[in-house]
């Protein structure tokens, strides 16, 4: 488990190449924190110079990724506003010297969406990544905004992005309870589609999600048993998740939830696999890799954060597999 200090695009070329099997990390987003480091990303002047900086990063993690590895990457998106934000130029004797950065960026208005998860999503996916699914966080106690002219944002962003069109994910590991589990509670109600006369009776298979043998997505979990199919009560897992936030005493900045990084380490990687966050942040990804007998790489920039999250990850108990591996 290691916690690498310095800024992420010079660190991610000290990774060796293709050592890691998955990433998941939540970069900062675009002009919406101040971090309280010189160099840090996210308060760029433009949409596109935090979007051409992102890319360049991904770069980096792109090399250290297998041939088979993911990307897990989640991204917020935030609103264009007429006044300035403070960008860090210098530090001298008296503290961080502040200017004021740009207002509305060229090609925006005032209150403007900016749109920057897509902008982000498909500059990756022009540079060589394959983008191959956009993920909704659901969030049920989103932060309150005092807003009236449009409804509480309550959702965030989660890529999946591939270095090849063919990568190792594990569907098996993260499926989902099924909402019912045999045939018989897909049949017999009457039911209506606008314009046409109610439909009744049993349906030959139960078509649900797409698929003749339920929402299990796989036929290996279904068995015929006379006019009766039988399923174990999973399903694949679907591309919205309800995930609560939740706070860290430790740092005035947002965290993941370990909710969220839980089912893309388990999909993304094998137990022993090296799992990467190039914005460690917390600590987070690391805690729950060390969980779930992965290694764990992370590069942060603010030393106190990576103090932090080196911590957190020391904290949490170390598997005995781990333990082993560490003897040897």
């Amino acid at each position: 488990m290691t916690v690498i200090v310095g800024d992420c695009r010079e660190s991610l070329s000290n990774i060796e190449p293709g050592s890691v099997q998955t990433c998941i990390t939540s970069p900062p987003y675009f002009g919406l924190r101040d971090y309280g480091h010189e160099e840090q990303l996210g308060l760029e002047q433009t949409p596109d110079e935090y979007v051409a900086n992102m890319v360049d990063v991904f770069r980096g993690v792109r090399d250290a990724l297998a041939d088979d590895g993911t990307l897990w990457l989640n991204i917020g998106d935030s609103y264009a506003a007429n006044r300035p934000y403070q960008v860090h130029q210098t530090k001298g004797a008296a503290g961080h010297t502040l200017t004021a950065g740009s207002t509305v960026p060229d090609g925006l208005k005032p209150k403007d969406l900016i749109g920057i998860p897509w902008r982000l999503a498909f500059a990756l996916q022009a540079d060589g990544w394959w983008l191959r699914q956009d993920i909704i966080w659901a969030k049920p106690n989103p932060m309150p905004e005092s807003v009236t002219d449009r409804c509480t944002k309550s959702h965030e962003y989660l890529f999946l992005l591939t270095k090849r069109a063919r990568y190792y994910y594990d569907h098996e590991a993260i499926k989902e309870p099924a909402v019912a589990t045999n045939f018989h509670d897909y049949t017999g109600t009457s039911y209506q589609a606008p314009g046409q006369s109610p439909q009744t009776g049993n349906r030959k298979s139960p078509r649900f999600g797409g698929d003749k043998y339920g929402d299990s997505g796989d036929p290996k979990h279904a068995t015929k048993s006379g006019n009766e199919y039988q399923f174990d009560g999973t399903r694949n897992k679907r591309d919205v998740w309800t995930i609560a936030t939740k706070p860290f005493a430790g740092a005035h900045f947002a965290v993941m939830p370990e909710a969220l990084v839980e089912p893309c380490i388990l999909a993304g990687s094998r137990p022993g696999d090296t799992v990467l966050d190039p914005f460690a942040g917390s600590g987070t990804v690391g805690v729950v890799a060390k969980r779930h007998i992965r290694r764990f790489i992370g590069c942060e920039l603010n030393p106190e954060y990576a103090s932090m999250a080196e911590g957190r990850i020391m904290n949490e108990p170390e598997s005995l597999f781990m333990a082993l591996e560490g003897e040897r």
